[in-house]
């Protein structure tokens, strides 16, 4: 298959990546993450976020969010989230069923971002013992609609946070593009503005799978290892995760990969706002562009080959570069994006 802008999941693993793999594949290793891959990575992790966080590898991040707000909840709490957040609209009820029944209370805000204004609507609402006690917060990083919270942003979140004494998880699927984007330590947009738990994704930027979980609030990760073991997350050749990530860390390849794709995506966005057919619907601060568009056009492009998703609830097309993503490949969709709209109008 061709290139495509339907996910950044659908590109392959990078090459920095892959040599680690062929490192950690020569002869043995401890298994259940007592190798030295896993102690490297979470090492390295340490390194890079400048604080002694614990650290654990799943493979995905479904269970990545879901395992980190079991263990900031329990099944009589809630959890205030936007009402596009990837852990309301895209992962099965999984929050709820690792939490044992834990609530998401859906908020609203601009592009995507919960306002501290809505976080204290919701939490405000009621306080009486017949409704889910709110206990934690949980932000996207970048958002589903590729938009950023700022570390001022954040800051205030934890001001709210703090008020109502709420927990702050991050589902970070694409965090390594928030901090390419502002140009900010991963630190900074993390412990620094209050962040309790951070689900780290490598799977969007070259890795073949996994998400990793930091606790900054080590004290919120007792037994969390057990809580692991049993959703059925612990590798037991763990160093198959720990290494893409060192290849990633290591190299430094995950902050280059992540500005390719940034790039890339502002390149889209330039070419596609120039066509008075489409409209850009949201910033574009990370590697997602969302272009409300003709559905005649979308329709030809769909049987032209092409792969991009529309969301119900949102509308128009989202456009997902990548790692890999090329120039020459986006030419060619601006190309045939411009000969179906004069299709169109004949």
């Amino acid at each position: 298959m061709l290139e495509q802008f339907a996910s950044d999941n659908y590109s392959g693993i990078c090459p920095e990546v892959m040599a680690y793999l062929d490192q950690a594949n020569s002869g043995y290793a401890r298994a259940y993450g007592e190798d030295e891959w896993t102690q490297r990575a979470t090492d390295s992790f340490r390194d890079i976020f400048e604080i002694d966080c614990e650290v654990f590898f799943v493979f995905n991040g479904t269970a990545a969010n879901s395992l980190a707000l079991g263990t900031l909840c329990r099944s009589y709490h809630s959890i205030v989230c936007h009402e596009v957040a990837h852990v309301e609209t895209d992962e099965c009820g999984a929050p709820e069923l690792f939490t044992h029944g834990s609530k998401l209370l859906l908020g609203k805000g601009a592009n995507g971002k919960l306002t501290p204004e809505s976080i204290i609507e919701i939490v405000t609402k009621r306080s009486d013992l017949h409704y889910p006690k709110p206990k934690a917060i949980s932000l996207t990083q970048s958002t589903e609609l590729g938009t950023l919270y700022s570390p001022e942003e954040l800051r205030r979140i934890r001001t709210v946070a703090d008020r109502y004494q709420l927990k702050l998880h991050m589902d970070g699927a694409r965090f390594s593009n928030a901090v390419a984007a502002m140009d900010v330590s991963p630190a900074e947009i993390t412990w620094h503005a209050g962040i309790d738990v951070l689900c780290f994704g490598g799977t969007k930027i070259g890795m073949a799978l996994g998400e990793a979980i930091l606790f900054f609030d080590k004290g919120l990760a007792a037994d969390f290892d057990y809580h692991c073991k049993q959703a059925g997350q612990v590798a037991s050749k763990m160093r198959y995760l720990s290494a893409q990530f060192l290849g990633l860390l290591e190299t430094g390849i995950w902050l280059k990969n992540a500005k390719h794709a940034n790039d890339c995506a502002a390149y889209l966005e330039t070419q596609l706002a120039q066509l008075p057919e489409i409209n850009i619907m949201f910033p574009r601060q990370a590697n997602a562009v969302f272009a409300e568009m003709p559905p005649l056009l979308i329709e030809a492009l769909h049987k032209q080959g092409w792969h991009f998703y529309t969301f119900i609830g949102v509308g128009g097309a989202r456009l997902m570069c990548s790692w890999n993503t090329t120039y020459e490949r986006m030419d060619e969709f601006i190309a045939d994006v411009k000969k179906a709209l004069v299709g169109l109008e004949r």
